[in-house]
């Protein structure tokens, strides 16, 4: 699997795609693969403000409900409602449609620990 090199990744399988010092955020081709069916987001509140590691998210799916934790810290600025009642864009699109809120990153510097897409790669592949 190739992933976006135009965006970081955590090893607990989230992506961020920056962009001035916003950064959108989502779960991976492989979490999704490895939830199976997607059924239900439960996504943070705008304004809400999160640390780096924080869990910001819940991702429910057939098989199990799981965490999605913010890569860096900061105060969500907008949330997919495209999700609701449509949490099947998860695992559709993953990289793109299926992006879960965005954060005003409030300190940049903590992209620096973050995997580029070739590590992820590594990582997701020997990860299960």
């Amino acid at each position: 699997m190739a992933y976006p090199s135009d965006r970081k990744y955590t090893s607990e399988h989230e992506w961020i795609k920056v962009d001035g010092n916003v950064g959108t955020v989502g779960i991976s081709h492989h979490a999704q693969d490895a939830l199976g069916e997607i059924v239900h987001v439960d996504l943070p509140n705008v304004g809400k403000v999160f640390k780096k590691g924080g869990a910001a998210a819940e991702v429910e799916s057939v098989k199990a409900v799981s965490s999605v934790y913010c890569p860096v810290g900061g105060k969500v600025m907008a949330v997919n409602d495209g999700l609701d009642g449509n949490e099947a864009a998860v695992n559709k699109d993953p990289h793109e449609g299926g992006w879960l809120f965005k954060i005003e990153i409030s300190d940049p510097a903590e992209l620096d620990g973050l995997m580029d897409a070739a590590a992820y790669g590594t990582h997701a592949g020997n990860d299960f």
